[in-house]
């Protein structure tokens, strides 16, 4: 005797199968863009560390707000991926661009400070705008409340890991 489940679990399955492949071709994609950018695989790692660790925050926050992972989450888990690596991108040609003669603590602080209120501002007003739909506020939000919950989780952390974790690995690590 067997069984074969059909119909919509298996489409679902299908789908699940097919955005895990779109999300480690972003990963993938992003690291060969930051190796291509920077031509150092240790800063791309650092950037990408960065990345990583946003999405494991959207991880938290559906399990936070009791949603189950679906196709919606997975694709604001992807979105997440191109956000904090776009900021990342921001914060390191800032600090790139400031003279290499201060000691390297300096211009991390510099560049932070130079970036905080841009990161600060965009983040912000993308969770503003994303947190009704996250609330499920407003007719058919529902179906689309797990992809704003993942992208608002993922924006919630995007700020510290940018703007502290990542300089500190960049010192750490003593990357230019």
């Amino acid at each position: 005797m067997s069984f074969q489940l059909g119909g919509l679990y298996q489409q679902q399955q299908i789908a699940f199968r097919g955005l895990l492949i779109v999300i480690i071709s972003a990963v993938s994609l992003v690291f060969l863009l930051l190796l291509f950018l920077y031509e150092s695989l240790r800063m791309a790692a650092v950037m990408l560390t960065t990345t990583l660790l946003a999405v494991t925050a959207v991880f938290g926050g559906l399990w936070l707000t009791g949603t189950e992972l679906n196709i919606s989450a997975i694709m604001g888990m992807t979105m997440v991926v191109g956000i904090v690596t776009e900021v990342s991108i921001f914060f390191i040609s800032e600090y790139r661009e400031l003279p290499h003669d201060t000691p390297r603590r300096d211009r991390l602080i510099t560049a932070g400070a130079n970036r905080f209120r841009a990161i600060a501002m965009t983040t912000l007003a993308a969770i503003l705008a994303l947190l009704p739909l996250a609330m499920a506020i407003g007719e058919g939000s529902a179906m689309q409340q797990p992809l704003a919950i993942a992208i608002v989780s993922g924006l919630v952390v995007q700020l510290p890991l940018v703007l502290v974790l990542m300089p500190a690995m960049l010192a750490t690590f003593r990357l230019d």
